[in-house]
């Protein structure tokens, strides 16, 4: 494990990727204590100060509602950030559990989960994902106030991304798990009577985890984008709530008046995923087995 975390010290790209992604979250995280120190508010509307250039306590201006823009891109990147992480959670737990049943189960268990996994591989995502956000739940069974409720959008979409991403990580973990099982140790640990819970918490997992994080870190990304699809389009995140997605929708009409309500939505979606991806590229560099054997 040290080498392995000498590997992603030693990678520039890397760490800056975390820094960056691990900047913009404590950031958001830090959202209100900003407003109370600035005394400015991305939620309130302040209609004499439409479309103010940055200037004062106003450090990026304000908005067509006379909203703080910093404080309400912030608040955003609370919503975004959560969602990718949250997404990138459920996939690679709900993946990881697939994957590896499904490798150690063999037979017809392994056949029955693939063949699920190719089913909901085959579908058009993108559609899929508009037709799901858009989807009248009360007809579900959903009460209206339920659905009115600020978070309701957000767990929406946590649960879209959820159900429709975890199928990569699952043929990613089943492969890692059929090479591990092939490995001499996990042969000697059955041959000294180990039970497989054992073999499969101890020997199998640890061994087999390393493309899951790798895979889990890339979904986040991609999720990060899927939410400002959804919410960009009109159907992820619905106000009060505010997403980065949310605030390009709000902007598209604005782009002649202000486009820097455009740019910097944009610009922070587009920095945390590069940063995601440098960040991936340099745990798949370290903890790829074959780094420094010469292979």
């Amino acid at each position: 494990m040290s080498t392995r975390l000498q590997r992603l010290t030693a990678d520039r790209l890397a760490l800056a990727g975390g820094a960056i992604l691990l900047t913009l979250g404590l950031a958001a995280i830090a959202a209100p204590l900003l407003e109370q120190a600035l005394d400015v508010s991305g939620i309130d509307a302040d209609l004499l100060g439409r479309f103010e250039p940055p200037g004062g306590a106003h450090l990026l201006g304000q908005d067509e509602a006379g909203r703080d823009v910093l404080a309400r891109l912030l608040r955003g990147g609370r919503i975004s950030l959560a969602i990718g992480l949250l997404g990138a959670i459920g996939c690679t737990v709900i993946g990881t559990l697939v994957g590896t049943l499904a490798a150690y189960a063999k037979g017809p268990v392994d056949a029955v989960l693939m063949r699920i996994t190719d089913f909901v591989m085959s579908l058009p995502s993108l559609p899929l994902l508009i037709i799901l956000a858009a989807l009248d739940l009360t007809k579900l069974g959903f009460s209206p106030d339920t659905l009115r409720s600020p978070m309701a959008g957000f767990w929406r979409i946590v649960a879209i991304v959820v159900v429709l991403g975890w199928t990569g990580i699952a043929r990613l973990s089943r492969a890692a798990t059929l090479a591990v099982l092939e490995r001499d140790y996990v042969t000697a640990a059955q041959a000294q009577g180990a039970t497989q819970l054992r073999i499969l918490t101890i020997h199998v997992l640890p061994n087999a985890i390393a493309p899951v994080i790798v895979a889990a870190t890339l979904a986040m990304g991609r999720i990060v984008l899927a939410e400002a699809a959804l919410s960009f389009l009109g159907v992820g995140i619905q106000p009060p709530a505010t997403s980065w997605g949310s605030m390009l929708n709000n902007a598209q009409d604005l782009l002649v008046t202000d486009p820097m309500l455009a740019v910097w939505p944009g610009a922070l979606i587009l920095a945390t995923v590069i940063a995601i991806n440098l960040l991936g590229d340099g745990l798949r560099a370290a903890l790829d087995p074959r780094a420094g054997t010469g292979a």
